[in-house]
């Protein structure tokens, strides 16, 4: 039975059945599934279904929910529970549900752990949740160079488990220096009396503690690495970063990517009250509002133009959609290259000349199809030629604009996932409208 076989027997169990059916639905479903289970109910339901959620895994449920969604969880539990639920976790994943907690509850959960766990939650909270010091785990496993493997495979029996996702082990110094790292096939493949520093790898790859996530996740995309070491600014080791996280990091930005072009946040809960849905969205309905009084200007400076050539109402829509969508193009390519590391200062120009051509092309592609339409449609083909040049003009403007707005809002210290579309929109609409405008007022003077 599939996942949405079992949440639709879940919702199905609502009000019905046995308290004992209810719970053993639940037990089939993993935290992520529970987790996406809340999200998808409204929140009487939603209240209902964590009430029958098993305790020992709550709190692995709690840190794959939004932050919407997990503050009205939270809201009905107490401290104890929320000890409880944490306890379970990693490190780096209680410092991730407590960095989504509100700050009261939060500095309550932190005090109410014992010394040794609260110190190192607190060495992962004391970094920027975006940097790999606030992805990285504390718990990890190192060994001396000078160790034989012998002693290495007597001391991991002792240990009787190993840290998630461990493929290696970490080889520091007396100094907790960083040497570099032992896989795990070479412990058991190798002869047991060899030393750890001749069958250890000393150019792994290691992270800064203050390593942006998105760099960390590209590196791990890159080498594909499983884990990695995470070094402070002396080269000390300080934890490690494991594939799981990575993976967060790159679900999280594909979500803010996606959501953040509507003005949508992606923790929001999408069963949220009405006031406080309407309220978030109202900001970016006026943001547009602005702009599109902006292009009504453009227009109005032109009413004369448009009452003498009628047509050119019809067509306004085909200059501006043309140009919004190749701009489009252009800044989604151009947000990803940045994200991947792909697009630099070194290599923007390039990138800004590939493009103009692109829009030439295309322009003259499209505008001398568009030309002949119009021109036949409306039986003047000096309509045509203006439609056709404002088009190739206005794919120019777009794309131009399209590959220079990441830098230039990336530098106002913007986020262009946010911010790009909107104000690409705005000059496409506008730019289009007046030259369009401005070449029917010329021809037809």
């Amino acid at each position: 039975m599939d996942f949405e076989e079992r949440f639709g027997q879940v919702l199905r169990s609502y009000g019905a059945g046995t308290l004992g059916e209810r719970r053993h639905l639940l037990r089939s479903l993993k935290a992520p599934e529970l987790a996406n289970l809340l999200e998808a109910t409204p929140p009487r339901v939603r209240s209902y279904i964590w009430d029958l959620i098993d305790e020992e895994i709550s709190g692995q449920v709690l840190q794959h929910l939004g932050d919407d969604v997990l503050n009205e969880v939270v809201e009905g539990m107490n401290t104890a529970q929320l000890v409880a639920a944490a306890d379970d976790l990693d490190v780096d994943d209680q410092a991730d549900l407590l960095q989504q907690l509100p700050d009261a509850i939060a500095a309550q959960v932190l005090n109410s752990m014992d010394s040794a766990d609260r110190q190192r939650v607190e060495m992962v909270l004391s970094y920027p949740e975006d940097s790999a010091g606030g992805l990285m785990d504390t718990d990890v496993v190192t060994v001396r160079p000078r160790h034989a493997l012998e002693i290495v495979l007597r001391y991991l029996r002792l240990r009787r488990e190993l840290p998630r996702h461990t493929d290696a082990l970490i080889v520091v110094n007396s100094r907790n220096e960083y040497v570099g790292t032992l896989s795990l096939s070479r412990i058991l493949t190798s002869d047991a009396s060899v030393t750890v520093r001749e069958v250890m790898d000393a150019n792994s790859t290691a992270v800064p503690v203050d390593m942006p996530d998105w760099e960390v996740a590209a590196i791990f995309s890159d080498e594909d690495l499983v884990s990695a070491p995470v070094l402070d600014r002396d080269g000390k080791l300080v934890g490690r970063i494991t594939i799981d996280d990575v993976v967060d990091v790159i679900a999280e930005d594909a979500d803010e990517a996606v959501l953040a072009r509507a003005g949508l946040d992606p923790d929001e809960d999408t069963f949220a009250p009405v006031l406080r849905s309407a309220r978030r969205r109202a900001v970016w309905l006026g943001i547009n509002l602005v702009t599109a009084f902006l292009a009504a200007a453009v227009i109005n400076v032109f009413e004369a133009t448009i009452a003498k050539v009628v047509a050119l109402a019809v067509l306004l829509p085909v200059v501006a959609s043309m140009g919004g969508i190749a701009g489009t193009q252009t800044l989604t390519l151009v947000i990803r290259g940045i994200v991947l590391g792909h697009i630099n200062r070194a290599n923007l120009l390039y990138l800004l000349n590939r493009e103009f051509l692109v829009a030439i092309l295309n322009g003259l592609l499209w505008a001398s199809l568009v030309a002949l339409a119009a021109g036949l449609a409306f039986r003047d083909p000096t309509l045509g030629a203006v439609i056709a040049i404002a088009l190739v003009i206005n794919l120019l403007v777009a794309v131009v604009s399209g590959s220079l707005l990441p830098s230039i809002l990336n530098r106002l210290s913007i986020d262009p996932a946010i911010a790009g579309g909107v104000i690409l929109t705005t000059i496409t609409d506008v730019t289009g409208f007046f030259v369009f405008l401005s070449l029917a007022a010329w021809a037809y003077a």
